[in-house]
Order: C-alpha cells, then sequence, then structure tokens
C-alpha cells in the first residue's frame, strides 16, 4: 500500500506566466527520517511514480536497505509529476498540459522541498524524463545539489526527440484506442531491433500472433489499465520542453554555474536519447566542468537498460553513495 503524503501549493506561477491557484504535490520519502541524513531525490520518468523502492517498487535494485542507495543511511525523496494520476484522485489531473513545463516541474520540485525545510540535496538521480527534471533542478539551484546524475536522457530535447514526441501526440489525439497504441509505438523506442529480435525469434503463440504482436499489445492494455490519457499527453508533452539553456545561454556557460559534480549515464544502443549526443556533450563541457563524468551503459536493450542492467548502474553508482557512507561511520 502506497503512503502518499502531499503539499499543497496555491498560486504557482508557471513559465508562461499563468498562474495555477491550486496544485496539490504528492511524494513518498524511504529510509531515514527527514533532517537526519543525506537527502537523494529521486525522480520517475514518463510511466512512473513515487514508489522507488518497497512493494512494486520500480527501482528496487538500486533503493533500499543494503542496496547502492542505502536506506539505512540515506533519505529518499521521490515526488510525482503533478498530473500523473497517481494519487488516484482524477481532480488532480490537469487538462492544460501544454501550458507546462520540464522547468515547471523542476520548479515544482523544488517547492516542495522547501517546504520539507530540505537545504541541500546529496544527490538528484532520474532516468528519460526524470532525468531530464534532473538537469533543470541542477541548473535552477545550482549551489544545492552535491550530485547530478542524469540517466538516459540529455540536457535537451533533440530533433529526433521532438518528432517522436509528435507523432505520440497524433496517437494520443487520434486513436480509438490512445493509450494502448502510443504505448505500443513507445516500446519500440525504448527497445532495439536486436533486443526485440533475439527475444521472439519468430515465434508464434497457439493463437497463430506472432510472439511480438502479443507483446506489444500486452504492454499497450497493461499501461491503458494503469494510467489516464491526460497523464500520457501531460508527460510526452513535457519532454519537448526540455532544454535547459532556453533563455539562459550556451551550454558552456550555463553548465559552468553547476557546483554539483554531474556523472552523466547513457546507454550505447538508446534509440531515443542517444549515446553520441552525451558524450559530445560531456566532452564539451570538460573544459569548463572539471567534476564531469561520462559512464556508458552496454547492452542489447536499449533506452530501458536503466531499468534491466542494474550490475552496470551499480558499478557506476557505488563511488557516489559509498563515499557519504563511509563519512556517516566515520562520524558515527
Amino acid at each position: 500500500m502506497k503512503k502518499l503524503a502531499k503539499i499543497e501549493l496555491y498560486q504557482f506561477l508557471l513559465e508562461n506566466g499563468k498562474t495555477t491557484p491550486f496544485l496539490p504535490l504528492y511524494f513518498e520519502t524511504f529510509g531515514q527520517s527527514l533532517g537526519s541524513a543525506p537527502v537523494v531525490v529521486v525522480n520517475h520518468a514518463l510511466t512512473g511514480n513515487s514508489t522507488v523502492t518497497g512493494e512494486k517498487g520500480w527501482w528496487n535494485e538500486l533503493i533500499g536497505s543494503g542496496k547502492v542507495i542505502d536506506l539505512e543511511h540515506y533519505t529518499a525523496i521521490a515526488f510525482n509529476i503533478p498530473g500523473n494520476g497517481y494519487d488516484g484522485i482524477l481532480g488532480n489531473l490537469i487538462s492544460n498540459y501544454q501550458d507546462f513545463t520540464v522547468r515547471d516541474i523542476a520548479r515544482i520540485f523544488w517547492q516542495g522541498l522547501h517546504e520539507l525545510k530540505v537545504q541541500e540535496v546529496y544527490a538528484v538521480i532520474g532516468g528519460s524524463l526524470g532525468g531530464a527534471i534532473a538537469w533543470e533542478m541542477a541548473v535552477l539551484q545550482p549551489k544545492l545539489i552535491q550530485h547530478l546524475i542524469p540517466i538516459a536522457t540529455d540536457w535537451k530535447a533533440t530533433d529526433w526527440v521532438l518528432a517522436n514526441v509528435q507523432v505520440q501526440e497524433q496517437i494520443l489525439t487520434n486513436s480509438l484506442q490512445p493509450i494502448s497504441d502510443a504505448r505500443q509505438h513507445a516500446m519500440l523506442l525504448y527497445r532495439t531491433p536486436q533486443s526485440i529480435n533475439a527475444r521472439f525469434n519468430r515465434q508464434q503463440i497457439p493463437s497463430g500472433e506472432f510472439a511480438v504482436e502479443n507483446w506489444l499489445t500486452y504492454h499497450g492494455q497493461k499501461l491503458r489499465d494503469r494510467f489516464r490519457l491526460s497523464a500520457y499527453k501531460l508527460m510526452n508533452h513535457l519532454l519537448k520542453t526540455h532544454d535547459i539553456t532556453r533563455f539562459r545561454g550556451t551550454l558552456e556557460e550555463v553548465v559552468t554555474e553547476i557546483e554539483a559534480t554531474i556523472h552523466v549515464v547513457a546507454v550505447d544502443t538508446d534509440l531515443f536519447f542517444i549515446a553520441q549526443e552525451n558524450r559530445k556533450a560531456v566532452m564539451e563541457l570538460a573544459s569548463v566542468h572539471e567534476n564531469i563524468y561520462y559512464h556508458e551503459i552496454q547492452s542489447i536493450h536499449g533506452h530501458d537498460a536503466f531499468l534491466i542492467e542494474f550490475e552496470q548502474l551499480i558499478a557506476f553508482l557505488k563511488p557516489v553513495f559509498c563515499t557519504q557512507k563511509q563519512l556517516n561511520y566515520a562520524h558515527a
């Protein structure tokens, strides 16, 4: 049973100048009590939520007692992107989704942390859309984060991302089964031809349908049963708004201000946020930010590897989180 807490935000001014009179921000905390341990903010991806560990936790392999993000030593906070529907209250869904940007969501998360009296954050980590929000959080408060860990994402939406967001929007707007059909299309971005071919090998099920067709149908129906159309439209739209340089200056100028150590994690076969873009960015930024590191997951599975290749992720993250644990031991 999820244990959601809520922060009520009033008269929140969006980036486009419009005001949201009331905005409930739902979240979950895990591990040590607030104020007693370093804080790790975990941002969920497009169809994710705040249950990052425990029963039905989507990152149990990384977060928990004795895990790399050890809840014996950290407080983990995970906010739900407003409008994702995870609170189960229909009135909290967002119809004016095009008014929101990734920057707005990052500002909302910081407002939530302020309400919780969190003055500094040990790490902000997230994959895909969650990583985009993490980038923006670091730019908004460049002195308050020690470690920025964006995974399977980018500092901006490329033309390729924009194009696929457009296709998703068309499906969500025009299909008779919008959630199911959009999800099936998205699954082909989240995996690779090699991954799908190796898994299904042209197998057929007793009905005569190809196994890969059945798999796509299953994922479409599964998301349809737990996700709202307005939530999908919002999350998809947010992807196209991501650009930490928008109205700010060059990439180098923006990232120079970030005091956090930056750990960029890409996936070599990612067909959505491609690794080449991340490699290029880190190479460009190395001359202006002395603490930026690049890690690359090697996987046949593509974008979804950040939810599959846990051994590699753990190896990348251990130096970040074990250092703080050692400091805790030293002061115990």
